[in-house]
């Protein structure tokens, strides 16, 4: 556990916290006035290791050798060029600070961060944070590495779970959920979508699907995990033979057979290490997928035929409406693609920048959000 503390006089700035990985939709921007809620669960802290919030260079003022020694090896719009590092924490997690009210210009309902920090530490006015709340972005302060310094707390320190209990405690994320909305006639409303944890999720492991499919067909397991891959897989892919095979693989799971190329693995949501295979799998390429998407993969949830209690009496007509679905095709999140596939160095093969600069162009865009 650690608390942060103000760079300048050492006042506390946060509760106790313990250690996470950062989550994958951390940069993801949703839709158009939606409310997304608080991005790290409370009593948590992530670090974030790339730049975030400006200034900002254009990639024509890059030097390629300068972008690939920070891990970017194709072109984007623009980088950020701040202090990499920043500690990400829930909004509620803060103490001891003020926000700065003329850095909260340029936003639609709520703070973006554009204009830099935007929250001093109370006791001596030092700017020590980015508070983010608004509409399509997750809720979340962003300590700034320069203004602040982080102090182990005393106490007992519990080890990160095993992957046989994550398998058994670990929370599902469902794949469908209302988003709420700003700006209806009434006040807020909400429309009924793809969860924008699973098209976060699914940018991410489908950049790295590319990369494990070394320009060959891929085929992923039937259902869900079709309806979130396949689609995408078949339009940016090449037909024909030969095929490389994708299974889900991970704690509680069968070990995959010597013939799997690619497996569809989970992280680890305190250390964010990937979980890998003994035996013949272990040259398979492990695809990474957050631990509650994996889990609804591998165990989905089914819509009950018949209420929990029990069964309906004999004359009476079931007459529940079916479960809500969403009325589009699954899409991935088109900036984490791009965020993930930048910085994986296969990127530089030619059929895969061929797929990036396409995307940038707008020729693949029915498969993004």
């Amino acid at each position: 556990m650690f608390v942060f503390v103000c760079a300048g006089c050492g006042a506390e700035l946060t509760n106790p916290l313990s250690q996470v990985a950062l989550p994958v939709h951390a940069r993801q921007k949703y839709g158009n006035g939606a409310q997304l809620p608080v991005l790290m669960q409370p009593g948590t802290f992530a670090v974030d290791p790339d730049p975030w919030g400006g200034p900002w260079r254009m990639w024509d003022e890059i030097d390629p050798g300068e972008a690939a020694a920070r891990g970017i090896y194709a072109p984007v719009h623009a980088l950020s060029d701040s202090a990499p590092g920043a500690s990400v924490i829930a909004p509620g997690d803060s103490r001891g600070t003020r926000l700065i009210p003329e850095k909260s210009s340029g936003a639609c309902c709520g703070l973006d961060g554009a204009d830099g920090p935007n929250m001093t530490c109370e006791a001596c006015d030092l700017p020590v944070a980015t508070r983010v709340d608004d509409c399509s972005l997750w809720q979340a302060v962003r300590l700034s590495p320069d203004a602040v310094h982080r102090v182990p707390v005393a106490g007992i320190h519990a080890p990160p779970l095993s992957w046989a209990e994550l398998a058994e405690q670990g929370e599902v994320t469902p794949p469908f959920e209302p988003i709420p909305t700003w700006g209806g006639q009434l006040g807020t409303d909400h429309y009924w979508s793809w969860s924008p944890r699973w098209e976060a999720a699914a940018g991410q492991a489908l950049a790295h699907l590319l990369v494990a499919s070394q320009g060959q067909p891929v085929k992923v397991p039937g259902g869900l995990t079709a309806d979130v891959f396949q689609r995408a897989l078949d339009v940016l892919l090449p037909a024909g033979p030969p095929e490389r095979r994708a299974v889900l693989a991970g704690p509680g799971q069968p070990s995959p057979d010597a013939g799997v190329d690619i497996l569809l693995v989970p992280v680890h949501p305190q250390t964010g290490q990937a979980w890998s295979p003994a035996g013949p799998a272990a040259s398979a390429y492990p695809v990474p997928l957050p631990l509650g998407v994996w889990l609804w993969l591998v165990s989905p949830r089914p819509h009950l035929p018949v209420p929990a209690s029990g069964r309906l009496p004999q004359d009476v007509l079931r007459d529940d409406p079916l479960p809500i679905r969403p009325n589009h095709l699954f899409r991935a999140d088109r900036g984490t693609f791009q965020h993930t596939l930048v910085r994986l160095p296969a990127v530089r093969s030619p059929w895969l920048r061929a797929i990036l600069d396409n995307l940038t162009q707008g020729t693949t865009a029915d498969l993004f959000f």
